[in-house]
């Protein structure tokens, strides 16, 4: 009798055991993947991992990692650190990503357009905000950038309008729009100095005779003058991540006053120079 006590006891120490072993560790990353296996190692940027049933060794970013469940039940949560602009520039495209993920991804709001320092046209903000779109979408290998009308319906569709978005945070704006790049520019436009110019026109005719006599003079003058209103334009352009950190803050002038107040120089001009662009 008591060797079978003893048996049973061995029994259920074994059973005990292999399902101690068959426990596995999970690892949550931020892009919503679960990996379940053996945890080999971990250090301060890497998590050495061993998937169920296999051998190959495996190194994650503690930077892609959100949580770890140990198979001893223990929870760890990883808070991902904001990297600058410089090291975003070089992620790898993020080809499926949960609907908090905002990783890669631009949003560009409506410009506002002042002239001479006042609120002018909403037309001109959308019209610059649809040729930032343009101009980035040619150079933008790595990232999605949401098109404006995308962009301006999920705004007016969160209350987010011009007149309210002084009450939203970048990071409110961010977590709106799914992104992690928000730009937001300004065109000013302000009269400059008018050119005139004046032409004369006049005429003189003769009137004779058949037999060649002058019988009259006749003479006429008239002058013309016209005026040109030139401009002075400028764009500021500022960029911020989802953690409200602005990451770009310039402006620029067009080097000559135009008589359009044309700012798709000073708008290239920045774009090209900005964390975002790529040649």
């Amino acid at each position: 009798m008591k060797k079978i006590y003893l048996f049973l006891v061995g029994i259920l120490l074994t059973l005990n055991a292999l399902a101690q072993s068959a426990k596995t560790d999970i690892i949550k990353k931020t892009n919503g993947e679960e990996l379940k296996g053996r945890i080999i190692r971990i250090t301060d940027a890497d998590v050495s991992f061993v998937y169920a049933g296999e051998t190959a060794e495996y190194v994650i970013k503690k930077s892609d990692i959100a949580q770890i469940i140990h198979s001893s039940g223990r929870t760890e949560t990883f808070a991902t650190a904001a990297q600058p602009a410089e090291t975003r520039q070089k992620d790898p495209v993020t080809m499926s990503a949960s609907p908090a993920d905002h990783h890669n991804k631009i949003a560009i709001l409506p410009f506002t357009f002042l002239m001479d320092n006042q609120p002018g046209a909403d037309a001109i903000g959308l019209k610059a905000q649809q040729d930032a779109f343009g101009i980035l979408t040619q150079h933008s290998a790595g990232y999605t950038i949401l098109d404006p009308r995308t962009t301006n319906a999920a705004l007016i569709q969160a209350g987010a309008t011009r007149d309210k978005l002084i009450g939203f945070t970048m990071k409110n704006l961010c977590d709106i729009l799914g992104v992690e790049y928000i730009i937001d520019g300004t065109v000013t436009q302000n009269k400059g100095y008018q050119t005139s110019s004046t032409s004369n026109v006049g005429s003189t005719n003769v009137k004779r005779d058949d037999a060649e006599k002058v019988k009259g003079v006749s003479s006429y003058s008239s002058a013309n003058s016209s005026a040109v209103q030139r401009y002075d334009v400028s764009v500021s352009l500022q960029i911020y991540m989802d953690n409200n950190a602005s990451i770009y803050n310039q402006s620029h002038k067009a080097f000559l006053s135009n008589t359009d107040g044309s700012y798709s120089g000073p708008l290239e001009y920045l774009l090209k120079r900005c964390p975002l662009y790529r040649k």
